[in-house]
């Protein structure tokens, strides 16, 4: 009985980290395709949009990385319904297919100067697709890792997506930097900024296999007596028509979600992804010492993120949330100050790296606290729902934003009046959600 019993605990362990494997890497193959358009942000303005001035290529660049957000909350209603359908395993297989296919049309997509007005037409679908791939990814894989937690450290896994994403940018920030370094502007222009969007077509098969080979089984649920164990009419209702369930029965819990997803997406978008750019083109920083910023968000994301995951599961998900957007409410003007008085390598690095502490301090309870607000039955739809919701209409845009107030006000430090209004008011939900620490998931 004994070996038969130690056996089966350590198939069952085997089967977890495959899983969390297999999430967490399927989901940093996803962030790397779709966010290694914005460190291509300039050049792809002046290939695509040609017309264009300095400025307004540069806003309809990183406009058209936002246009991928606007599809977000349709791929997270659509996938996420059918991931709480049919299973996480098969809802994540198809995300990533979906951006394999983004990824191609981009990476082969013509100029405007080969084929006119079809060619930025090509890469919006194309960032369309990708973003109804990524708001899909999202649910999917959270919710998986965090059903496959325990009480005691549903937060660790949890962050295990956040800090994912860390991988996936750094990645594409790197591949950004070696090849501005490595080729000179005619062949960055000619071929070079392809490649990232090749290579993400090339890996996309991995990520597809190993998908397939997880076990979703070995995300535990939770026990029941006789009567639980009975399925009530909400439930089955929920299982034929999530979407729904979410918006009838959860619509507060959902309206609350994504008030909570604007702190951590505004500041995602702008400390990691906006700020390559912004030094560059408001700066004058040069490139390949821009690129590194992005670098160093994202390996601070990745080694922060589980940290702040195992905290929020002996502190509270709450506290750990709140305190460390205060610290970015209080910071991040004395840093764009800071930055921009006087700008460097060294400087740009601190700030981006120093800021980077603090959005992971908060974002990998955050990612957490989300699918717990949620029955397992529609868990993967809500969660779905309030992520992309809030990263379509605050994220996504960020970057145009920022730009476009700094047009409009000749202030180069106004994104971090941006970052501010929108942290500030995000924490209005926290003392409304229910924290559950600790406690079992609702079942």
């Amino acid at each position: 009985m004994n070996s038969v019993s130690v056996a089966g605990v350590r198939k069952g362990q085997l089967s977890r980290a495959q899983l969390i494997v297999a999430a967490t890497l399927g989901n940093a193959l996803e962030f790397f395709d779709f966010t290694v358009y914005s460190f291509f942000a300039l050049t792809i303005g002046k290939l695509f949009f040609p017309t264009m001035s300095s400025y307004g290529q540069l806003l309809a660049s990183v406009a058209t990385f936002g246009v991928g957000f606007v599809m977000r909350p349709l791929g997270g209603v659509v996938i996420g319904a059918y991931a709480d359908r049919a299973g996480r395993k098969p809802a994540m297989t198809l995300t990533i297919f979906l951006m394999a296919l983004g990824c191609t049309l981009i990476g082969l997509a013509p100029t405007y100067a080969q084929i006119g007005i079809a060619a930025p037409v090509i890469i919006v679908f194309a960032r369309l697709l990708q973003g109804f791939s990524a708001g899909g990814e999202v649910g999917a894989s959270t919710t998986l890792l965090i059903e496959a937690g325990t009480p005691a450290n549903r937060g660790l896994l949890g962050s295990m997506q956040f800090a994912s994403q860390g991988v996936g940018v750094s990645l594409g920030a790197l591949t950004a930097a070696v090849l501005t370094t490595c080729l000179t502007p005619a062949a960055l222009m000619s071929w070079g900024w392809r490649v990232p969007f090749l290579l993400g077509i090339a890996i996309a098969p991995i990520g597809m296999w190993i998908r397939r080979r997880i076990d979703e089984q070995a995300a535990p649920r939770a026990h029941h007596d006789a009567n639980a164990q009975m399925k009530s009419a909400q439930t089955k209702n929920a299982a034929r028509a999530p979407v729904l369930a979410v918006l009838r029965d959860h619509g507060a819990r959902a309206a609350l979600g994504t008030l909570l997803t604007i702190g951590s997406t505004v500041t995602a978008y702008v400390v990691t992804f906006y700020m390559p750019t912004y030094a560059i083109h408001e700066l004058k920083v040069p490139a390949p010492t821009a690129l590194l910023a992005g670098l160093v968000s994202g390996v601070v994301t990745f080694l922060v993120g589980p940290l702040a995951g195992w905290l929020s599961d002996r502190l509270s998900r709450r506290a750990l949330i709140f305190w460390p957007r205060v610290a970015v409410v209080v910071l991040i003007y004395p840093a764009f100050l800071w930055l921009s008085s006087a700008p460097d390598a060294a400087r740009l690095l601190i700030t981006v790296g120093g800021l980077s502490v603090l959005l992971a301090l908060q974002a990998a309870p955050s990612i957490t606290m989300l699918p717990e607000m949620f029955p397992r039955a529609v868990r993967a739809t809500g969660m779905a729902i309030v992520y992309s919701i809030g990263v379509a209409i605050f994220g996504g845009f960020a970057q145009a934003i920022a730009t476009w107030l700094i047009k409009a006000t000749g202030n180069l430090l106004a994104p971090a009046w941006y970052v501010m209004a929108c942290v500030a008011i995000s924490c209005l939900a926290l003392p409304f959600i229910r924290d559950l620490t600790g406690k079992p998931l609702e079942d």
